[in-house]
């Protein structure tokens, strides 16, 4: 599949998710541990028919999750929120980090795009420096807190499926900086959620989050 994405996607260099260069944004982990995190989310969840669904927290996932060591090790056990993002996007559309590592349970294949914190100047962020990783099904990985990411890309037209880890919160609630201290203030978004949008993603932009990157909407052809 990788090799069919390349040849479809010219102007864009996708990287597997086992190339060295994965290494600046997170870390492929033994995902033995997650089986049957990755059985709900294949039985239990579904991908819309457009657009994405995003859970923050779903209990049944956190109770399949009680004794995975692998997750205490990552957050230093933390209270967690363990969720799901299903859907159909294709494009970059924006870009968000957290203070925190997260954990990716890739239920079905997809591409990932990410830059790092390192990326962003005092006129935010340009597509340029975005990369392309392709992950199969039945990988997990570790993206850490100085990586931005935002939605996976779908690889085929049945979707993607995408167990999301987080400390618990992120993502819940609509906040805004209360004043103009830290680097990032003007980003932040959500709870623990600091989001750099494009201006051609008008939903955001209607929910008010900060235009913050220039250059192409990046888009993955499948």
């Amino acid at each position: 599949m990788l090799e069919q994405l390349r040849e479809k996607n010219p102007t864009i260099h996708i990287y597997s998710v086992n190339d060295p260069e994965f290494s600046l944004y997170g870390e492929v982990l033994d995902s033995d541990s997650f089986d049957s995190f990755l059985n709900y989310l294949k039985q239990e969840t579904v991908v819309p028919e457009e657009g994405n669904v995003y859970q923050a927290h779903c209990d049944q996932l956190k109770n399949l999750s009680m004794q995975n060591q692998t997750i205490d090790d990552i957050f230093g056990s933390v209270t967690l929120e363990y969720g799901y993002v299903n859907g159909n996007n294709t494009k970059l559309n924006a870009m968000e980090f957290h203070k925190s590592s997260e954990i990716n349970v890739m239920a079905t294949p997809l591409i990932l795009l990410l830059a790092t914190l390192s990326d962003i100047t005092e006129h935010g962020l340009d597509s340029s420096c975005v990369k392309a990783f392709y992950i199969p099904e039945d990988t997990v990985v570790e993206v850490y807190g100085t990586t931005l990411h935002f939605s996976p890309c779908k690889v085929d037209d049945a979707g993607f499926k995408c167990g999301v880890i987080l400390p618990y919160g992120t993502n819940m609630e609509f906040v805004k900086s209360k004043g103009s201290s830290g680097k990032f203030s003007k980003y932040l978004f959500k709870t623990n959620k600091w989001l750099l949008n494009h201006p051609e993603n008008q939903r955001m932009v209607d929910l008010g989050a900060h235009v913050g990157i220039t250059g192409e909407n990046i888009e993955i052809a499948y």
